[in-house]
């Protein structure tokens, strides 16, 4: 691997020492560094200092514009292009338009859901380094871990790695 892209990955014994050490690297100047654990810890989002997630605003947008849509869509077929009197209802008979209107919101939001969590993940990845640790295949099982990733213009390895091991990491591996 290039020195582009080194990492380290570390292991903790338990979720309350991945939680004291994503808050000792959130307030330290490491930034890029992210926490695994075989389920979720309540409260990791916080003790990582990580902000809340854009995508309800996107999917929230997508939804208000396939509403929009249907309505505009709908209005124009009955009461512009085909002018139909049908049961003495009026052209404008927005219950009739309920049904179509909620489908294409629901639809727009699910492919908004869908293409914003690919973007704002960087999806697809095909490939990252710490799947070649074989110390990482417990992150699945029982395994808590913190990798930090370098690149050429930051970051000290030697430093890190011995905050890492005064944080209680009981494995650390370099890739």
């Amino acid at each position: 691997m290039s020195d582009s892209n080194k990492m380290i990955i570390a292991e903790f014994g338990s979720p309350a020492e991945l939680m004291h050490a994503a808050e000792k690297l959130r307030d330290s100047d490491i930034k890029n560094y992210d926490c695994h654990s075989p389920f979720p810890v309540h409260g990791m989002d916080k003790a990582m200092g990580l902000k809340r997630s854009k995508l309800g605003w996107v999917v929230g947008a997508a939804a208000t514009f396939g509403f929009t849509v249907a309505i505009i869509l709908q209005w124009y077929a009955s009461v512009k292009a085909y002018p139909l009197v049908i049961s003495g209802k009026p052209f404008f008979s927005y219950q009739a338009y309920l049904p179509v209107t909620f489908a294409l919101a629901v639809l727009l939001s699910a492919f908004a859901a869908l293409i914003g969590m690919m973007v704002f993940n960087r999806l697809p990845r095909w490939n990252h380094p710490v799947f070649e640790s074989e110390m990482f295949k417990k992150a699945t099982d029982n395994g808590f871990f913190v990798t930090i990733e370098y690149d050429k213009s930051w970051g000290n390895k030697d430093t890190d790695t011995a905050m890492l091991r005064d944080l209680g990491a009981s494995n650390i591996e370099e890739l």
